[in-house]
């Protein structure tokens, strides 16, 4: 089912659309995990760890699992800014596979 909308009301349309649940997505929210044996915590939107955790299950592996093969390639790409890369890594994730 599709909703039309003009472009210019879109932004406008998703924040008039959101239910109680919806607006805790936009509340940070902190996780700790052992990454290669070392403690870290990672701060997150709630809609962005919704993502990571459907990513996981995707793949097959637990979330500790999916944040460490993230870390281990966003060191590459990105020095040391985890929270950063798994946001991109999410809108990238939904971009290509959520259409």
């Amino acid at each position: 089912m599709s909703i039309y909308l003009e472009v210019d009301d879109a932004l406008e349309h998703m924040f008039q659309a959101c239910t109680t649940d919806q607006i805790n997505e936009f509340i940070p929210e902190k996780r700790g995990f052992r990454i290669h044996g070392h403690s870290t915590t990672i701060r997150l939107e709630r809609a962005f760890w919704n993502v990571l955790e459907w990513m996981a299950e995707n793949r097959g592996v637990s979330l500790p699992v999916l944040i460490e093969s993230i870390h281990d390639q966003c060191l590459i790409a990105n020095d040391k800014n985890l929270a950063s890369c798994l946001r991109v890594i999410s809108l990238k994730y939904i971009n290509i596979y959520m259409d």
